[in-house]
């Protein structure tokens, strides 16, 4: 086993970050090493696994084994497990990355590796970091120490300011088919064939999501209950209470994602800045409470945002199967447990309003994205749902 067996469907990937593994151990030789470089852009749409190629290279830069990325050593494991002293993983928490925090990771990146071989910087969904931000990653990537490598992941070159992606070499993910999904979720987590393949077609290609419908009953049941969605669309009200009911959902699922975090980083907190036994803080210590109260409520809002675009993205897999189904393209459908349903749906209008519809889920979710409010955007994506 390698520390490549978990990029899914990415054979090209693989061997070229192999290549670049050969090359980085020939500079640490000083034997040459032209194929490696020291800023790496890793992008693909949501559960390619982008990230998850990004970790497996680092662990190949710091593996010990005559080839790099043997999966076995102590380097490769430390990795794989989060704890090797030379490689940070940056997960922005909230909905940005802000200057502060980039300032201070890129002194963090600018140290010597302890290990002898490279200082390695993973940072995932770096599409948050604000323009300030960007701006101080630029200078670390543009002139970085002679041992450290920065493994950025975005879904797209895009959405990153032009004069970081153009400083990176790019390493492009695609979608894995859900035939391999299927397979690592039943040769590897030993699930059940038939459970595995609808959770790879339900998920679309998203490893991680696949992996969760197939062993979480809520995350199927909540799935569910956005399918439901469409056969409720009949009139004014019954809209609004959809619309309602799918941003509670996500409120409810930030909720119960963030509570314990949240409660268990305060009590820590509280405790580190001197808290008394009667439960009074010394002065001064307002401004970091209320530092990481921002923090919090920043990161509840991602989750929530993230959970109703999982929703959306459903919701946008049944019309998709819907006009495979009006223009019988023949291809394998999503949701074919619910054919039946889907085929009278399609029977009762045309391509062209399925298409307005699938636009509708589209722009609620760029609207989402540009902070609005989430229930006024639900509603009038609901609205636009109902049947002419």
């Amino acid at each position: 086993m390698t520390v490549y067996d978990d990029v899914v469907g990415q054979e090209r990937v693989v061997a070229a970050l192999r290549s670049a593994a050969d090359a980085a151990r020939a500079v640490l030789a000083g034997v040459g090493g032209g194929g490696m470089t020291h800023a790496w852009l890793f992008t693909g749409p949501p559960g390619s696994g982008r990230s998850v190629a990004a970790r497996a290279f680092a662990a190949a830069l710091q593996c010990t084994d005559p080839m790099p990325g043997c999966g076995q050593c102590a380097g490769c494991h430390q990795v794989h497990q989060g704890t090797h002293a030379d490689v940070e993983v940056v997960r922005p928490a909230g909905l940005s990355y802000s200057v502060k925090e980039t300032r201070e990771l890129v002194l963090r990146a600018a140290s010597s590796p302890s290990g002898g071989r490279w200082q390695v910087v993973l940072f995932e969904d770096a599409d948050r970091a604000t323009e300030a931000a960007a701006n101080a990653l630029l200078k670390a990537i543009e002139e970085p120490p002679p041992r450290t490598v920065w493994l950025l992941c975005a879904p797209s070159p895009d959405d990153l300011v032009t004069t970081i992606r153009s400083r990176c070499r790019l390493v492009t993910l695609r979608t894995p088919s859900a035939g391999a999904v299927a397979d690592v979720l039943r040769l590897r987590d030993g699930i059940d064939e038939q459970v595995a393949q609808a959770a790879a077609r339900a998920a679309q290609g998203h490893i991680g999501r696949a992996r969760r419908l197939a062993t979480d009953g809520q995350a199927r049941q909540r799935r569910g209950d956005v399918l439901e969605v469409p056969s409720r669309l009949t009139g004014l009200g019954p809209a609004i209470n959809a619309a309602a009911a799918l941003v509670a959902a996500a409120e409810a699922e930030a909720k119960a994602t963030t509570e314990e975090p949240n409660e268990s980083e305060t009590a820590a907190m509280r405790q580190a800045l001197g808290e008394s036994a009667k439960g009074r803080m010394p002065r001064g210590t307002a401004g970091a409470l209320k530092e990481l109260e921002d923090r919090q409520k920043s990161r509840a809002t991602r989750v929530k945002r993230d959970s109703l675009d999982r929703a959306l993205l459903d919701l946008a897999s049944y019309y998709r199967d819907v006009l495979v189904v009006q223009l019988g393209s023949g291809i394998d459908l999503v949701n074919d447990d619910r054919g039946r349903e889907l085929h009278e749906m399609a029977a009762k209008g045309t391509p062209e309003a399925t298409l307005r519809r699938l636009e509708a889920i589209m722009q609620c979710r760029e609207r989402l994205e540009a902070n609005v409010n989430p229930l006024l955007a639900v509603e009038a994506m609901a609205l636009a749902l109902r049947p002419s």
